[in-house]
């Protein structure tokens, strides 16, 4: 191997190794003492960590194994699993960012605009069901690689690729699995981020103000009026800002999520338009380098949100 070759190798290999470590860690720290402590919120942690663990276990770790030895040692056969695995764990994944977006955006404004009241996502059986429905979706999208997917017929190692019977029937494949698996969460995920960014924004904005309001100059009538506000309004939303601190830190850090894979997501869709009108080994380096980035650093990015990012775990 040149040193270019070793230098990629090496990131791949770090990018897999602190995935897999970062997945499992997630899915460790989410799991609670007993069945009746079990919250939606560690179901959709769980849920994606495992479907994270897909891919650095299954996808990347394989391929990354191969690059050092720079042979596809896995057989040909492997060649449909690895890319079952690589469609069913991005699908799990995007579906599972998409939930865990919307719960938060639930949670933060049932705990800031509603004094705490209970939200639909805080139901395990809802719950259950979603993530139900994104694994069907996952394995339809995902099955046909057993019959599509082939080895090139050589010891090199670009040796999976996906062959359809017609060029139509690829177009379609490709546009459906960008619509309903891509697209659809994409929309979910932005538009439940942009409500939690304002609704920071409003609460923000309110606690400035009513802070501004108390510290004003006192006359008989300002006080009568200012005591009015602040046993109303003002009182209620700072006492639920500091008992929401925790909803508001990891709404927080699905903001930040939300950024990292739209950012991602953005870079993967040009890739992979270009890619279907031109062969590319850096695009397919690049898409490569983009979805282990993310299923990387996202779990720590929630383990931080959670204030879990620790080894007491529990």
């Amino acid at each position: 191997m040149e040193v270019q070759d070793w230098i990629e190798s090496s990131i791949r290999a770090l990018f897999c190794l602190t995935g897999i470590t970062g997945n499992f860690w997630l899915g460790l720290r989410s799991l609670p003492k007993s069945i009746s402590q079990l919250r939606p919120n560690d179901v959709l942690f769980m849920n994606l960590a495992a479907s994270n663990l897909i891919t650095n276990c299954l996808v990347d770790l394989p391929d990354t194994l191969a690059q050092f030895v720079n042979n596809w040692f896995m057989g040909r056969r492997y060649c449909g699993v690895l890319q079952f695995s690589s469609d069913l764990s991005e699908t799990s994944s995007i579906f599972s960012t998409m939930f865990i977006s919307m719960y938060w955006h639930q949670k933060l404004v049932g705990s800031i605009r509603r004094g705490g009241a209970p939200v639909q996502m805080d139901d395990l059986r809802l719950v259950g069901v979603l993530l139900a429905g994104s694994w069907i979706m996952a394995l339809l999208f995902s099955v046909p690689h057993f019959f599509i997917a082939e080895h090139d017929g050589n010891e090199t190692l670009e040796v999976c690729e996906e062959r359809f019977p017609t060029p139509v029937e690829k177009k379609t494949f490709d546009a459906l699995y960008l619509i309903l698996a891509n697209v659809v969460p994409l929309v979910g995920i932005t538009y439940a981020s942009v409500q939690i960014v304002l609704t920071l924004l409003q609460s923000q904005k309110r606690i400035t103000h009513h802070s501004k309001e108390r510290n004003a100059p006192t006359t008989e009538e300002n006080m009568a009026k200012k005591s009015k506000v602040v046993n109303s309004v003002a009182y209620p939303q700072l006492r639920s800002n500091q008992s929401s601190s925790y909803q508001v830190r990891a709404a927080k850090s699905v903001v930040a999520v939300a950024t990292i894979f739209i950012f991602c997501w953005f870079i993967h869709l040009v890739l992979r338009i270009y890619s279907s009108f031109r062969n590319s080994i850096l695009a397919v380096k690049l898409t490569n380098f983009i979805g282990a980035f993310y299923t990387c650093f996202v779990p720590y990015v929630y383990l931080h949100g959670v204030k879990k990012l620790n080894c007491s775990w529990w």
